[in-house]
């Protein structure tokens, strides 16, 4: 009988991401590494990135300091026309200060999966990741729209935030194959998104980019199929999860450093226990 295929699936959630930067270390500090394929959205994306360069620790630094930097949240900056999470700014300086390890994630042969949504038509792009590309593929993944005024282009196409299409790819991995699959999560299971309560403002933001408009719009359908999936797989497909407790107290925004450092702490902690029951 032949091993079934395997996939590690981790959802974004800009600051909530401390929590998967905290499982993605314990992962490294015990050498597992062995999924046959990774996929991530925004800063899940950027999590499975170290983590396939092998850098532990280096998540955790990005969100706890260049991350909480005013430079970066600024909701004072977005009123005067600015970015209200600065990626140009983050970007540069993390790639000057602490970038990732291209070398080292070029010549790990496991493949991650980058998720965007393109602009054009509010869809999902699955993307494989390349070496020469890496870093702008995971940028577009975390433009939050509006928040991030503008798109990231990829081969030309203007794409944004791969969780206004696809949360949690859990699907996409069974479509590709995986029969065990291990998703983390940035919320604490039991977790429903709710529709947007101003749909017409919604609308209205969005103006320019009326199919993004739709599927930011329909986010929450998506978000709440892909529970629906975890918690109903097919019979073929086993899913592991590893989730916060109740007790997580970051939200997108989150910068106080107490609470951060209890996000990475339960990451850690759930990832021993995840380990302990394989």
């Amino acid at each position: 009988m032949s091993r079934q295929q395997t996939a590690l699936v981790v959802e974004g959630g800009a600051m909530r991401g401390i929590f998967a930067a905290g499982v993605l270390d314990a992962f490294m500090a015990r050498g597992v590494t062995a999924f046959d394929h990774c996929i991530g959205v925004s800063a899940g994306a950027v999590n499975l990135a170290a983590f396939l360069a092998g850098q532990q620790g280096r998540n955790h630094r990005v969100i706890t300091d260049y991350s909480c930097r005013p430079e970066f949240i600024s909701l004072a900056k977005f009123m005067r026309g600015g970015h209200w999470l600065d990626l140009d700014w983050l970007w540069e300086i993390t790639i000057r200060e602490c970038r990732l390890d291209l070398a080292r994630f070029a010549a790990n042969p496991v493949p991650l999966t980058v998720v965007t949504t393109r602009v054009s038509d509010g869809q999902a792009a699955y993307l494989k990741a390349t070496v020469e590309e890496l870093e702008q593929q995971i940028k577009a993944s975390c433009s939050v729209p509006l928040a991030y005024r503008d798109f990231v282009r990829l081969g030309g196409e203007a794409m944004t935030d791969g969780g206004v299409a696809d949360s949690i790819p859990v699907r996409h991995a069974y479509e590709q194959g995986a029969r065990d699959i291990t998703v983390v999560l940035s919320r604490p299971l039991g977790y429903r998104k709710r529709a947007p309560r101003l749909p017409a403002l919604h609308r209205y933001l969005l103006r320019q980019t009326p199919a993004l408009a739709r599927a930011s719009l329909a986010r929450h359908q998506s978000y709440n199929d892909a529970i629906d999936f975890i918690l109903n797989p097919p019979a073929d497909c086993r899913i592991r999860l590893i989730y916060p407790p109740e007790a997580f107290r970051v939200g997108r925004m989150t910068t106080d450093s107490a609470r951060l450092e209890q996000g990475y702490l339960m990451g850690w902690q759930a990832a021993q226990v995840y380990l302990g029951a394989q």
